[in-house]
């Protein structure tokens, strides 16, 4: 009767503590967020597997790399890496899904090139609903798509035009969330959008 108990005190503690990547991910093992079971095989390459990132290093890489330019929207955007701390390894191994997600979130802005505006992340989020990685994700689509509009009226348009793009570029690309991201940031990243079956990137409109 304890455990939802301890699990919030852990999650308070974490963003008092200003652990991002912990709070994400503990956030998302509390509501329950599950991956979907007919994916689940697709995750096997990244269980357990959570690398630190470090910008300052990411920023020193060649300007088009996928290093670069994740660390440049990150820096640009006042954004922070979700990192994982090993303390929470039992967790990261059983919901593999919590972690992920948690953890390329922004990685998925960069590469579908979506900003960080509520349609961006409307457009994010209609990409992995439509990739089947959790049920969840197709419950906060619905939420969003009728609470953004109400948020931000001014980018309703917007919001609508991203949520389709989303959805057309999942239908294309390869299985994302498996993908292991962090071993390619010397690439050039317009070479890891055509591994992953992404086309190159455009302003989104």
């Amino acid at each position: 009767m304890f455990k939802p108990f301890k699990k919030v005190r852990r999650l308070l503690q974490a963003k008092q503590e200003k652990r991002l990547g912990d709070f994400a991910i503990l956030k998302s093992d509390l509501l329950g967020a599950k991956v979907a079971p007919e994916v689940a095989p697709l995750l096997e390459p990244v269980v357990g597997y959570y690398p630190a990132i470090a910008l300052d290093e990411l920023i020193q890489y060649p300007a088009g790399t996928f290093g670069y330019e994740y660390a440049h929207h990150m820096q640009e955007n006042g954004l922070t890496p979700f990192n994982v701390s090993a303390e929470l390894d039992a967790i990261a191994r059983r919901n593999v899904f919590a972690l992920r997600y948690a953890v390329t979130h922004d990685i998925f802005h960069v590469l579908l090139g979506f900003d960080t505006s509520y349609a961006g992340e409307i457009g994010v989020l209609a990409f992995a609903a439509e990739q089947g990685y959790s049920p969840s994700l197709r419950f906060s689509l619905r939420l969003a798509r009728w609470l953004y509009p109400l948020i931000v009226p001014d980018q309703r348009d917007a919001i609508a035009i991203h949520t389709q793009k989303g959805r057309s570029l999942a239908q294309k690309a390869k299985f994302l969330l498996g993908y292991r991201f962090e071993e390619h940031w010397s690439e050039p990243i317009e070479k890891v959008r055509s591994q992953l079956g992404l086309p190159p990137h455009s302003a989104p409109t």
